[in-house]
């Protein structure tokens, strides 16, 4: 039988066949992981074949739940971070996806340039599109409104579409459920932005949980312990992801990062060197388009910080 693994717990995964039908299985213990360093071997979104499991007698086990992941298809794309509690080693958050949707608030909580850029340079890495959506908006004064313009200016500058959501005031929640539409879609973002809320409100019958933030830090609290699929009755699939503090980053080289920021990219071979890090060296078109206002600050910033991090072995 051929499904898609839309749940991982760890020991067990949930399998949605093809005709909508969600089995509990485990993984064949063939598998094994050919990246040490990696935690999953098997991801949300992949596509696999399983099967009942058999004694080492022949005897087949007829308990429902005595499925086992026989085989993974080749992904088509997947996206990772550093794990958690082990900054060496790699997690895949998900595969098979079409777009990477980061879903941001400027106001309880409010997330940073920072968190956002590593997660474009990541889809980047990964060649999956992606989109910054500013929810919230609703909340927005005077500053956040500054801020709102500044960061959408920066992003759609760098090829990125930006918009900003309100499920209070129904604001741009037909541009979401369109952009959703008849995709395999990673939702991402900090605990609390509300990503919950905005999906429950575009697909109700979905009921996701969802908590409200804390008054004493205004963060969010985790309401998602594992990434899990969920079907669209008007086409396509969502990832939801838990809360994510950070976003460390892997398979990357220092010397790579500004190939991954799109803006810099079409500016490379206008440098005075084929090399240049944008940084210190001298004919930089990079640094020049900075001075005159016509670069963003913070996207620069953003470069400069992964690359050093990356560069002095921090990855996150």
């Amino acid at each position: 039988m051929q499904g898609i693994v839309i749940q991982s717990t760890g020991s067990f995964y949930d399998v949605m066949l093809d005709g909508g039908e969600i089995i509990v299985c485990r993984l064949k213990g063939k598998f094994r992981l050919d990246d040490k360093k990696q935690t999953n071997p098997v991801a949300v979104g992949d596509k696999v074949i399983i099967e009942k499991d058999v004694r080492p007698g022949g005897e087949v086990e007829h308990n429902r739940d005595n499925f086992v992941i026989e085989e993974i298809h080749p992904r088509k794309n997947y996206i990772i971070r550093s794990d958690t509690h082990k900054k060496e080693f790699k997690n895949i958050i998900a595969s098979n996806i079409d777009q990477c949707v980061i879903i941001a608030s400027l106001i309880q909580p409010r997330t940073s340039y920072g968190f956002i850029d590593r997660v474009l340079l990541t889809a980047e890495v990964y060649d999956i599109p992606a989109y910054v959506i500013f929810n919230k908006h609703d909340l927005y004064r005077k500053r956040e409104n500054e801020l709102l313009e500044e960061f959408m200016f920066s992003y759609n500058e760098a090829g990125y579409k930006s918009f900003s959501t309100s499920v209070i005031k129904n604001e741009n929640l037909d541009k979401l459920k369109a952009l959703l539409q008849n995709k395999t879609t990673l939702l991402t973002g900090h605990s609390g932005v509300g990503k919950s809320t905005l999906v429950n409100t575009i697909e109700p019958q979905l009921n996701l949980k969802v908590k409200e933030i804390s008054k004493h830090t205004e963060k969010g609290k985790h309401t998602t312990t594992f990434a899990r699929m969920y079907k669209l009755s008007f086409g396509g699939f969502i990832i939801d992801t838990p809360g994510i503090k950070e976003f460390g980053l892997m398979d990357i080289e220092a010397y790579e990062v500004g190939h991954y920021f799109p803006e810099i990219r079409k500016l490379i071979d206008k440098c005075k060197f084929n090399n240049c890090l944008h940084i210190n060296e001298e004919g930089c078109v990079v640094k020049q388009l900075l001075e005159e206002g016509k670069f963003s600050p913070s996207r620069y910033n953003s470069y400069v910080t992964i690359h050093e991090e990356i560069k002095a072995g921090r990855k996150w």
